[in-house]
């Protein structure tokens, strides 16, 4: 389990923490925790997530198990600075689908004496590193990958394997768009995908051609 850092100097920065890992993994669950362990100790506290995530609640953010805690949505990185003045500890949800500024945004913040909590998907529906997430990671003095529980093996999961066919990078959805998967299960989802898609395409050329009409 991560313990706060404790130390107390005050010309001390703050610092990054992020939570990552898969669909279903507990990120959100793990982030309300410590925005949660923070409030209980009379620290002012601001959650953010952004504007497009209204999946369960517009204020809200809301954790998989129905956990909650009040966040402000915002269109961009940008707006948190503005809303997260004279705060101690500023949560952000769903980071992957920020712009490139939150990086800055967190930094900054951090640099100004906040700690920031930051929960993200790491990668995305086709295994490939999401967003800022990856230059968040690496720049963040503490990075807490959290696991799922792949729903073919029942080993540890950590990709999102999309169920459905839409390939837009953004598509917020639940389990009956997506599964956490282990990297073998993984693997073979892809596969699989990747002949179906052969055979359609490889069926909607031959429909296409004109058909030999001459007696």
């Amino acid at each position: 389990m991560f313990l706060e850092n404790t130390v107390n100097h005050k010309e001390q920065f703050g610092w990054i923490e992020v939570i990552c890992g898969s669909m279903f993994s507990g990120k959100t669950e793990e982030l309300i925790r410590r925005l949660k362990r923070a409030k209980f100790a009379r620290q002012k506290v601001e959650i953010f997530k952004p504007a497009l995530d209204k999946r369960y609640d517009e204020n809200m953010v809301i954790s998989h198990d129905s956990n909650e805690i009040r966040s402000t949505p915002v269109p961009a990185a940008a707006n948190i600075p503005i809303l997260a003045e004279g705060v101690d500890v500023v949560g952000i949800d769903e980071a992957q689908f920020f712009d490139d500024e939150i990086v800055r945004v967190c930094n900054d913040l951090a640099n100004k004496g906040v700690r920031v909590i930051v929960a993200g998907l790491d990668m995305d529906f086709k295994g490939n590193p999401f967003g800022p997430m990856p230059n968040l990671m690496a720049t963040a003095e503490y990075v807490t990958k959290v696991h799922a529980v792949c729903t073919r093996t029942g080993n540890l999961a950590q990709y999102s394997y999309r169920k459905s066919q839409n390939d837009d990078l953004v598509l917020l959805g639940e389990v009956n768009e997506y599964e956490p998967l282990s990297r073998a299960a993984f693997y073979k989802a892809m596969l699989r995908d990747k002949v179906r898609n052969m055979k359609v395409h490889d069926a909607q050329e031959i429909s296409s051609k004109p058909k030999n009409t001459n007696a």
